[in-house]
């Protein structure tokens, strides 16, 4: 094994960390959207020297007991982006969502956008193509995205400068998107009170989440952090709440602030995850976000169906 001085790894990763604090003085205007039944938060991020935006983590609404999707919640951003009269320029995704449909199609349909997440999607695809067993008509290659993000790949938003971090370990896909002095890092890190994601979907690792999290807490404690998840932190905390700061979470963070270890931060999460169920949309969710938020192929009869694979999850 290299020195840490000398490992290519350690120092692209400091290189990657370095761009991203180079452009934290920009501040970019974000609009939030919480959606209560899946206590989901979708941004509007916006340049404020321009018209140009991107929706980060869309919901696409979706009754279970009833198999049917409805648009609430993306036409709200909608009707905030004519409003504002925004170019959305990105539709991005910090992973394959477990507990939300995306909305990211719709939204493509009615105001453009390239739609983009992280390249290990191709893993994403790959593990759960063969659990829902979709064959070989399913593509595995990412395609059904406009664009597949590398760790340290770097796009605009207008004039804003923005930076793409793969923080693997709640999903093997995880990115998150630094964006000015603004950091969005998907299902990573909850608020400090309430800790940070599971790492027992397939992929999934502890190890690797604490390693990422450390990569994020690097960056300034004064970056502003726009979370897609909220669930309360009773009895402290009864509202929901979704932006917080990395030095709020390097100091307080009850699952990983400064102090605690990787090897304790694992056996807590591993412990803490085997008494979780699985999310109540899991299975629709994964099969229609690793299809870049597109349905099934409508059969014979005009009807798209999702799959229910039993005892496999």
């Amino acid at each position: 094994m290299s020195h840490p001085a000398t490992d290519p790894a350690r120092d692209y990763a400091r290189d990657v960390i370095a761009a991203a604090l180079a452009d934290a003085q920009e501040r970019p205007i974000v609009k939030s959207f919480f959606d209560p039944a899946t206590f989901t938060i979708s941004h509007v991020v916006r340049d404020p020297s321009s018209n140009a935006a991107a929706i980060i983590d869309s919901v696409l609404d979706y009754d279970a007991a009833a198999g049917r999707t409805s648009s609430a919640s993306a036409d709200a951003l909608i009707d905030y982006v004519k409003s504002e009269g925004l170019e959305i320029q990105w539709l991005l995704e910090t992973h394959a969502h477990a507990d939300h449909l995306s909305a990211a199609p719709y939204l493509q349909e009615k105001l453009g956008g390239q739609l983009a997440i992280g390249r290990e999607i191709v893993t994403v695809q790959e593990v759960f193509g063969k659990i829902f067993n979709e064959g070989t008509q399913f593509r595995r290659d990412g395609s059904q995205f406009d664009l597949l993000f590398n760790d340290g790949d770097r796009f605009r938003i207008g004039n804003l400068e923005a930076t793409v971090l793969h923080v693997p370990g709640h999903t093997p896909a995880c990115l998150a998107y630094v964006i000015g002095d603004a950091i969005f890092p998907g299902d990573t890190m909850f608020m400090p009170d309430y800790g940070t994601a599971r790492c027992d979907f397939p992929g999934g690792d502890a190890r690797t989440l604490y390693r990422s999290i450390k990569r994020l807490t690097s960056l300034q404690d004064e970056t502003r952090v726009f979370l897609c998840h909220d669930y309360k932190a009773p009895p402290a905390r009864t509202e929901f709440v979704w932006e917080t700061t990395i030095g709020a979470q390097r100091t307080s963070n009850i699952h990983v602030r400064d102090g605690v270890s990787e090897d304790a931060f694992v056996q807590m999460r591993t412990q803490r995850d085997a008494t979780l169920s699985m999310p109540k949309l899991i299975l629709p969710s994964v099969q229609v976000n690793m299809n870049g938020g597109r349905m099934p192929a409508p059969e014979d009869n005009g009807v798209s169906y999702l799959k229910v694979p039993l005892n496999q999850l």
